[in-house]
């Protein structure tokens, strides 16, 4: 479907947790209305309903790849996805690779995303603008980061119970980046312990189960505060103590739980006993060990996102929990964030079914907010390798992860430069990739000679013998159009059009016979068997030949292939007078070139020549003209004949009677 450009601007949806309060581009494009069911389809199942379309659905389009820095994204995550496809074709894909490929991938968006928030400070002053769309495309990726980094814990890396709630407190440090904020400012002064932020940054760090770096700023309050210090030293052994479960050791989960009840059970202790009855801080910070729910709700700033709250309320209420468990926590977590007679936004849909397990949920989601195809696309293709949507085929025949990908190359190549990337997508995409290829290569504007011979690469290595002879064609017309015959006969040849071949080698002909030679001799000198595409062209091959041998003094040879191009009658009749005034150079040379057999063989065409010539003088009177110039030309070309006759039949009558 071609997308068409609108005046109106799309709806602009707020993603939060992402940057909180920024607007977010939310564009349509055409694969929505295929996911989705469009008015027709709705109509079309209700009785009484007519099936007519109620408006037309505009659709804007996707102006992402006319960005600078996205287009360089595209590019280099094009090299990633064909890295991901050799590897599988090489052997079985494992799953250190993938999850190494899905690394990459987010590496290379969260680069683009700092790359693009420079360019939005320094384009503040010049162009408000321009730095706010900057903004706007941060947010995007910020939130593409966020989901591939959730689904790379939950799918490609399919952490289980235990290394789990590991996995999601790296992925809240890396997306909620408040707590970092603060604490750069508190360690920017001397006197850290004294900030106004400290004791958010120490509950901060709790809330993200970064117990090593609260641990170091309650030593330097304990050293302030000595009076305080048993108390501090208190709390310190207790985040010392917390038992963190890991992959590379030897305990079982079930050994984890239990360490786990025990660490619990003395925080409760310590509340029981009013160890930090005189700290409110610390009060609040282990009643948050223990998991109370109300004091980790209080410091709902600090969690900002309802993520974040699930999160941390799992570390410390259930840290061995089962990715298939999440879903109900984050339901209810969901809620507490969600303001009374609000819904929630977008985002929170998508890492909803994402905790639900619901890959289709997913991607559906993310392809109706997010304004581009790029993220969808390599997100489906990493999860099809990791045989995750096997069973999810499309009502129209296709599978989930090549319909997305060929939506995703398809905008490609509206891109100028970027339609070379769209290539390989198209090539990995087995079941219509080739049909698509082949429709969108001869859209492709061939602005310039460069850039046809890269489409005709692409066309000849994949034997798309159609597309070549019609690109082949097209640069011989615009060669023709433009005076460039020699181009023009050279594209011809390439697109095996004898037609076409036949038709250049006719204007070469006409243009020879005006200025006298040839403007692209070497051209012609070298076609080799491609001369035989059509007989006019082995004529004019074969006439520049006779040239060559010409300029090389071979008389001799050049008689014979002058006489041959005349006696097999592949000139056409039009420059045969030409032919014969070839002959004439040769007879004037000192030795016979031509012999008395080869003679009468030139006389012979010459009769045929006058005989043409005469029909048309005849024609000529008829109009009242004439044409006094040709018949001179007859008159000199059987003057010569004859004289050249005479020299061979004396020539050869020496050369008998010796």
């Amino acid at each position: 479907m071609d997308e068409v450009d609108s005046d109106s601007e799309a709806p602009i949806t707020d993603i939060p947790g992402v940057d909180p309060g920024r607007p977010v581009g939310c564009e349509w494009g055409p694969t929505q209305m295929l996911i989705y069911p469009t008015q027709y389809e709705r109509a079309d199942k209700q009785p009484g309903i007519s099936p007519r379309m109620t408006h037309i659905q505009v659709v804007r389009r996707d102006k992402d790849i006319y960005s600078p820095i996205l287009s360089k994204l595209f590019n280099e995550s094009h090299g990633i996805f064909m890295t991901l496809q050799k590897v599988q074709q090489d052997c079985k894909t494992s799953k250190s690779q993938l999850i190494h490929i899905s690394r990459n991938y987010r590496s290379v968006i969260r680069a683009y995303m700092e790359e693009l928030h420079k360019s939005s400070v320094t384009a503040f002053d010049q162009d408000r603008v321009l730095s706010m769309e900057y903004e706007d495309q941060v947010s995007i990726l910020s939130a593409m980061e966020l989901i591939w980094n959730l689904c790379e814990i939950l799918y490609v890396e399919a952490a289980q119970a235990g290394i789990l709630i590991i996995f999601l407190l790296d992925w809240i440090k890396v997306h909620i980046c408040q707590v970092d904020a603060m604490a750069d400012q508190l360690l920017a002064t001397e006197n850290h312990a004294e900030h106004l932020y400290y004791w958010n940054v120490v509950t901060g760090y709790v809330l993200q189960g970064r117990m090593g770096e609260a641990q170091q700023l309650l030593a330097k309050k304990a050293l302030v505060e000595p009076a305080a210090s048993p108390m501090y030293k208190c709390m310190i052994n207790l985040m010392k103590k917390m038992p963190i479960f890991t992959s590379s050791s030897n305990q079982s989960l079930t050994e984890f739980e239990l360490k786990w009840r025990h660490w619990q059970e003395e925080c409760q202790r310590c509340l029981r006993e009013g160890t930090f009855a005189s700290n409110k801080d610390l009060l609040l910070i282990c009643q948050i060990l223990t998991g109370d729910e109300d004091a980790l709700l209080e410091k709902k700033d600090l969690l900002s996102t309802w993520y974040h709250f699930l999160v941390s309320r799992l570390l410390y209420t259930h840290p061995s929990i089962k990715p298939t468990e999440i879903y109900q926590y984050a339901e209810v977590c969901l809620d507490h964030f969600i303001p009374p007679g609000s819904r929630p936004d977008p985002l929170d849909h998508i890492l909803l079914a994402a905790f639900e397990f619901n890959i289709h949920q997913v991607l559906k989601d993310c392809c109706f907010i997010l304004n581009n195809w790029w993220f969808v696309a390599h997100l489906t293709d990493l999860l099809d390798h990791c045989n995750l949507l096997q069973s999810h085929n499309l009502h129209f025949g296709l599978n989930l992860r090549e319909f997305l990908i060929l939506e995703y190359a398809s905008g490609l190549f509206c891109h100028n430069s970027l339609w070379q990337l769209a290539v390989d997508y198209f090539d990995h995409c087995p079941e219509f990739g080739r049909v698509y290829l082949e429709l969108h290569i001869e859209r492709v504007p061939l602005d310039t000679e460069r850039k046809a011979l890269k489409v005709l690469r692409i066309c000849e290595q994949r034997q798309m013998s159609e597309q070549v002879r019609s690109i082949c064609k097209i640069m011989a017309m615009k060669a023709m159009r433009n005076n460039r015959l020699g181009s023009a006969l050279s594209w011809s040849v390439r697109a095996k059009d004898s037609f076409f071949a036949t038709l250049i080698s006719d204007r070469l002909l006409e243009d020879y016979s005006i200025k006298g030679s040839f403007s692209d001799f070497d051209l012609i000198s070298n076609l080799g068997s491609s001369m035989l595409l059509s007989d006019r062209l082995t004529f004019l091959g074969k006439y520049c030949e006779f040239h060559k041998l010409y300029g090389e003094m071979q008389f001799a040879e050049a008689a014979k292939l002058l006489l041959l191009l005349m006696t097999a009658r592949i000139a056409p009749r039009s420059f045969w007078m030409t032919l014969l005034l070839d002959a004439l150079p040769l007879m004037e040379q000192k030795e016979v070139i031509f012999s008395m057999e080869q003679t009468y063989e030139l006389m012979h065409c010459l009769e045929d020549v006058t005989a043409d010539e005469m029909e048309r003088r005849k024609e000529l009177q008829a109009v009242g003209a004439d044409d006094d110039v040709e018949i001179t030309k007859l008159g000199l070309l059987r003057l010569a004949f004859t004289r050249n006759l005479a020299k061979a039949i004396v020539h050869e009558g020496t050369c008998r009677g010796s």
